[in-house]
C-alpha cells in the first residue's frame, strides 16, 4: 500500500481515507479487541501497552467519525467498544492493567476522555452498570498518579472534563492545578513549551490541539479559558502556516516526526473550534490541512497489510523515539478529527485557496528564521538551537544550521566516519588522529534577527567557534571564526539530495570539482539540487554518499561536503549553500551572495 488514490478533496473522500487507514487495524485485534498488534518492533513499555496504544490511538479518526455520523464508523466502533470493555474489566484477561507513575497507559486515556465528552451515547450509555463502573475505574487511575509536567497533563484534563460531561466523580483540585499548569507553560506569540523548554510540534498537535478540543467541550463553562485558547491558536496559525511549502510537505524539525500528518492536526482542531485569524482565510487553512493529508497518504508509509510504519518518508527506525512503538504513528489520526463536522458544515463548501507565507519570516519564540523561494517550492528553517538532551538523536532533530521541507534531515549511525555520520547542514570536527566527529549540541550564547542566526558554541573541550549563518533566497552564507588548541580536521555538509536512481537522470549531476580558490561539491537530479562553495579556509570538497537510512525523507542520498585542516589559533571559514527544488545547479555564485559573504 503505497498511496491511497483518493483525491482528498471532499468530505467523503476524507471519510473513506481514514476508513482505508482502520480498516486493516481490525485483523490484527486479539481476541478480545483490547489490544491491536501491527507488526514487531520496541519501546521503553512493555508490548501489553504498545497493543493498547495501538487500539486506542485509532479512536483519534473513530470518534470524530462517529461525532459526524459516519455509516463506516458505526461498523467500525462495536469492535473497538468490544475491546473498551474487556480492556477495562479487571477480571478479563485482556485487563489494560493497574498504572504506576508516568504511565504510557495515561497518553492513551485521553481519546477515551474525548468519547466520553463528544459520544457519550457510543462510550458510556450502551454499557451496563457494572462495565460502566470498570470504565470509569480503569480511567480515574489518571488521577492517582504522578505524571510529567509537560502536555500530559491535558490527557488527564480530557479525562476529568468526561467525567464531567456524564455527572462522574471529577478530581477537580486535579483539573484546575493541571490546566494552570498548562498555562505556565504559555510563552507569547501562540507558543507554548514542552518541558523543558522545547518549542516543537507539540505545541501544535499537543497544546494547541487538545485545548482547541477543550473549548469546544467547555466554553460555555469556562468562557474566559476559551477565549484565551481561541485566541492564542489565531495568534499561532499563520506562523505555523510558514512552515508548509506548496507540496503540502511540513517542515522536518524535532522529535516525534514518525506522527507524519499528525503535522496538520491543529488545522483540523481549528476548524472544528470555528477559530478564525484575520491572516488566514478558511480557504487556507482547508488547503494547509488536505494538502499535507494529500502529501502524507501518497508516500510509502504503509506495509503491505495497510499498516502505518514507524519512520517519516518510508519505514525507519533510524530515528524514531525510544516511546515510537509500532502503533504509535496512529496519533496522526488527530488529523481527521475534521470529520466531526458534518456535510452542511462552511469548512466543507469553502474552496481550497492556497497560502503563500512571506519569503522571510523570524520566530523568535521557536528560534527559527523562516524563508522561501517566491514559488513556495520550498521552505528553509535556519535555527539557533533547541536543544535540551531528552531524547535519540536530539542534535540532528535541532542543531541542524538549516531544515529543508524538499530535503529532510539525516541522523548519524555512528560517529566514526563521514558516510555513516551523514553530517548535512553541520560542521563536523575532530581533533586529527582521533576516530569521532563532534557537532554543534547547544549553544553558548545566540542571536537570532530577520537578516541572520548568529551563535557561540563548542563541540570538544578546547574549542569554540562563533558562526553566523545569513540567507538570501535559497542561497545562505557560513561564516565560522573558529579558535582551538588542538589539531582539527573540519567537514562542512549542505542537504543531502537523493541519489534518484530511479529517475530518467539518475544523479549525473554529481559533480566535485577543485579550482584554484575555488573549491565545490554539488548533487543535482530529478528530486533537487544542493551545492556548497568553499570562500575561505577550506582545502578541497567531495560528494559523500551517505549510509543507507539515514535520511528520514529518502533512503539513498549523496551529500556535498567541503574539508579543512585547521591548526592551533583562530580560524575563518567562509562558505556558500546553494539549494534548489529542481534540478538547477548556478553556473557560478551570484555577486550579491560574494558581497553578503564580503559583509559578514
Amino acid at each position: 500500500m503505497t498511496g491511497m488514490k483518493n483525491p482528498l478533496r471532499t468530505r467523503q473522500d476524507l471519510m473513506q481515507a481514514a476508513a482505508a487507514i482502520l480498516q486493516p487495524l481490525t485483523g490484527c485485534m486479539t481476541p478480545g479487541k483490547a489490544r491491536i498488534y501491527v507488526g514487531k518492533g520496541s519501546a521503553h513499555y512493555s508490548e501489553d501497552v504498545a497493543g493498547m496504544e495501538c487500539w486506542s490511538r485509532a479512536l483519534w479518526a473513530l470518534v470524530p467519525m462517529l461525532m459526524g455520523k459516519s455509516p463506516e464508523a458505526e461498523s467500525l466502533w462495536p469492535l473497538w467498544r468490544e475491546g473498551m470493555i474487556h480492556g477495562t474489566d479487571p477480571e478479563d484477561g485482556e485487563y489494560w492493567g493497574d498504572l504506576r507513575d508516568c504511565d504510557q497507559r495515561m497518553v492513551e486515556m485521553a481519546v477515551i476522555g474525548c468519547g466520553l465528552c463528544f459520544v457519550p451515547e457510543h462510550f458510556l450509555e450502551p454499557l451496563n452498570d457494572r462495565e460502566r463502573q470498570h470504565l470509569y475505574n480503569w480511567l480515574n487511575q489518571i488521577n492517582i498518579y504522578d505524571m510529567p509536567k509537560n502536555n500530559w497533563r491535558f490527557f488527564r484534563i480530557l479525562v476529568n472534563i468526561g467525567f464531567r460531561k456524564n455527572g462522574l466523580p471529577v478530581d477537580e483540585e486535579k483539573l484546575r492545578q493541571d490546566l494552570d499548569m498548562m498555562e505556565s507553560h504559555y510563552t507569547a506569540d501562540g507558543w507554548y513549551f514542552d518541558y523543558p523548554t522545547k518549542r516543537d510540534y507539540y505545541t501544535l498537535w499537543g497544546f494547541h490541539f487538545y485545548s482547541l478540543l477543550y473549548a469546544a467541550a467547555m466554553g460555555q463553562e469556562d468562557p474566559e479559558r476559551d477565549a484565551r485558547f481561541r485566541e492564542r491558536a489565531a495568534m499561532i496559525a499563520p506562523r505555523f502556516a510558514c512552515w508548509f511549502d506548496r507540496e503540502g510537505r511540513g517542515l522536518p524539525y524535532g522529535r516525534s516526526l514518525t506522527y507524519r500528518f499528525c503535522q496538520s492536526s491543529f488545522w483540523a482542531a481549528m476548524a472544528f473550534a470555528g477559530v478564525t485569524c484575520n491572516e488566514l482565510r478558511p480557504g487556507q487553512v482547508k488547503h494547509l490541512l488536505l494538502n499535507n493529508l494529500r502529501f502524507w497518504l501518497n508516500r510509502p508509509i504503509f506495509d503491505r497489510g495497510g499498516a502505518l510504519t514507524v519512520g517519516y518518508g518510508y519505514p525507519n527506525l533510524c530515528a524514531a523515539e525510544g516511546y515510537n512503538a509500532q502503533g504509535s504513528p496512529y496519533w496522526a489520526l488527530k488529523s481527521f478529527w475534521v470529520l466531526a463536522l458534518p456535510e452542511d458544515h462552511p469548512f466543507w463548501k469553502t474552496e481550497e485557496e492556497e497560502y503563500l507565507p512571506p519569503e522571510r519570516f523570524c520566530d523568535r519564540q521557536v528560534r527559527l528564521l523562516l524563508t522561501r523561494d517566491p514559488e513556495n517550492r520550498q521552505a528553509v528553517a535556519y535555527t539557533a538551537g533547541n536543544h535540551a538532551w531528552e531524547h535519540m538523536h536530539e542534535d540532528e532533530k535541532y542543531e541542524k544550521f538549516a531544515y529543508s521541507t524538499q530535503f529532510a534531515f539525516s541522523v548519524a549511525k555512528e560517529d566514526s566516519a563521514l558516510n555513516r555520520g551523514a553530517y548535512d547542514s553541520m560542521l563536523a570536527l575532530r581533533e586529527e588522529g582521533r576516530d569521532l566527529w563532534n557537532v554543534r549540541s547547544g549553544c553558548e550564547a545566540s542571536e537570532l534577527t530577520e537578516n541572520r542566526v548568529t551563535f557561540t558554541w563548542s563541540p570538544m573541550n578546547g574549542v569554540t567557534i562563533d558562526t553566523v549563518i545569513a540567507p538570501l533566497g535559497m542561497w545562505h552564507v557560513r561564516k565560522h571564526v573558529i579558535r582551538t588548541e588542538r589539531s582539527l580536521e573540519a567537514a562542512e555538509g549542505a542537504f543531502s539530495v537523493p541519489k534518484d536512481w530511479a529517475g530518467a537522470r539518475p544523479c549525473d549531476r554529481i559533480c566535485s570539482a577543485t579550482e584554484a580558490d575555488e573549491y565545490h561539491a554539488a548533487a543535482s537530479g530529478g528530486k533537487g539540487t544542493s551545492a556548497i562553495y568553499a570562500l575561505k579556509g577550506y582545502t578541497g570538497a567531495e560528494v559523500i554518499h551517505t549510509e543507507p537510512n539515514t535520511n528520514l525523507m529518502e533512503p539513498r542520498c549523496v551529500l556535498p561536503t567541503l574539508h579543512s585542516r585547521l591548526a592551533p589559533g583562530e580560524h575563518t571559514l567562509l562558505c556558500a549553500v546553494f539549494t534548489d527544488s529542481g534540478d538547477h545547479l548556478p553556473a557560478e555564485i551570484p555577486e550579491e551572495v560574494r558581497k553578503l559573504a564580503e559583509s559578514l
